[in-house]
């Protein structure tokens, strides 16, 4: 069944269908990129005097379907979508009946010291944008203890 794939692919009637994220793992299986999830979830990083700015593409997403959580100095982002498409005739045949299931989740190093009210996180026309305010290291105090000599 799988060797129909190239085949159909090929046809351009169906060109529409093999369109979807979802089927890019089975154009160019060959092609590390297309079928990492990082494609998925394009990331721009850029420093400013006080924060880092952190934009990241998340197409097709709603704001609910994606979670930003901080966690022993990681940064996550991730998404979950579960979409289903169903086309009918004016006679409720199906024409068209296609199923979506999938997440991705990215994770940056922010260090110990960020806390979760020095990230902001907005979404906005298919992009999520995060502050990461910087934050001063504190300053580890040496514990010096003095030891008595007795003699």
């Amino acid at each position: 069944m799988m060797a129909m794939f190239p085949a159909v692919m090929n046809d351009s009637m169906f060109a529409d269908l093999f369109d979807d994220p979802f089927f890019s793992g089975l154009r160019s299986v060959a092609s590390s990129e297309s079928s990492s999830p990082t494609s998925m979830m394009s990331t721009d990083v850029r420093e400013t005097d006080g924060s880092y700015e952190v934009a990241i593409d998340m197409p097709g997403f709603n704001k609910d379907d994606i979670a930003v959580e901080l966690h022993d100095g990681y940064l996550s982002v991730s998404a979950h979508k579960d979409e289903k498409r169903d086309d009918k005739d004016k006679d409720g045949r199906w024409l068209r009946r296609e199923r979506y299931v999938g997440s991705c989740s990215r994770s940056f190093y922010v260090g110990d010291d960020v806390k979760d009210s020095d990230v902001k996180a907005s979404y906005k026309d298919g992009t999520l944008s995060l502050s990461v305010a910087k934050v001063t290291p504190k300053a580890q105090v040496e514990n010096r203890q003095r030891i008595a000599i007795e003699g």
